[in-house]
């Protein structure tokens, strides 16, 4: 009876997380670039009653007998595909339509570093913040916004991260390059005199200044080789551990087989309600059966305990 009781409470213990990773989901159902997470149970040790044996002259041999000792949860699995997209009209918010994520990094000095602008300039310019390479986080959440010094950042303040604009030919430099001691995160800045701001599926940001149109600069997209193994930080940011790997992949919206970025729109969450609410029944009945188990060993064991003494 021990031992029933002991898979039951294991049960309780894996439906209890599913619930949790089911309730999580469905609370994110309207958050913006929210990924899903599975939960997947195994079986836990088994018990060897008896061991298998091998055909003999006598007989054909036997199986081994085994009684299950429980379950565990095996594994919750982020589920990284793309959500459907809903539109804004608001230029700044972005989707990204196929792979990639935006890199966005907080500053580490107020003054000190180029920004997409600045680094059109020789020498480049030195008011802009110097974004820290080493703390980039990743995020499928493009309501982006302009802040009051013109830098293209996140709601929570942290900056998009880009690449300059040859001021020659307005193409992009160094997109294909990690941003890094080398090749430093470089933060988009719109001039606040500059109206028409827009961003074209390539990431180009541009603007209209006195009359002309001028590049701001590029956002610059990663991406992974195992984007399931990234590291969740709330605030719909991801940041890379020894599962995903470093980023492998640099590249300005739809190159590197990067998908392309919409403005005006913004990804969605990809919960399916219809799927939660199934692994919540799912949940509740495996629970009420597990509980049911150790209701039923209870009585067993009181049954026993009350035996009349011979």
């Amino acid at each position: 009876m021990m031992e029933a009781m002991g898979a039951a409470i294991s049960g309780l213990e894996a439906q209890q997380t599913m619930l949790n990773t089911t309730a999580s989901n469905l609370a994110n159902v309207d958050t913006i670039g929210y990924k899903s997470q599975e939960t997947s149970f195994v079986d836990a040790l088994s018990q060897t009653i008896a061991g298998g044996s091998n055909q003999t002259a006598q007989n054909a041999g036997s199986d081994p007998e085994q009684v299950g000792l429980g379950v565990s949860v095996g594994s919750i699995v982020n589920n990284m595909g793309q959500g459907s997209d809903q539109a804004t009209g608001i230029a700044t918010d972005l989707a990204i339509q196929g792979n990639g994520f935006f890199q966005v990094a907080s500053s580490t000095a107020a003054t000190g570093g180029p920004s997409t602008n600045d680094a059109q300039s020789t020498p480049a310019g030195t008011s802009s913040p110097e974004l820290n390479s080493s703390a980039i986080e990743y995020t499928r959440a493009g309501n982006f916004q302009v802040s009051p010094n013109g830098y293209l950042t996140t709601q929570s303040g942290q900056y998009v991260v880009g690449v300059a604009a040859d001021p020659t030919t307005g193409e992009p430099v160094g997109a294909n390059t990690a941003p890094g001691s080398s090749n430093a995160p470089l933060p988009i800045q719109i001039p606040s005199d500059a109206s028409d701001v827009a961003i074209g599926t390539n990431g180009e940001v541009t603007y209209s200044e006195n009359g002309t149109q001028q590049v701001a600069g590029y956002i610059q997209l990663a991406n992974f080789n195992n984007d399931a193994g990234l590291s969740r930080d709330g605030g719909s940011l991801w940041s890379a551990t020894t599962a995903s790997g470093a980023a492998q992949t640099f590249d300005v919206p739809g190159g590197s087989g990067m998908g392309s970025v919409a403005s005006g729109e913004l990804e969605s969450s990809n919960v399916d309600m219809a799927t939660e609410f199934a692994n919540m029944i799912d949940a509740q009945n495996g629970y009420e059966a597990d509980s049911k188990v150790i209701t039923t060993a209870d009585q067993m064991l009181q049954t026993l305990v009350q035996m009349p003494q011979g």
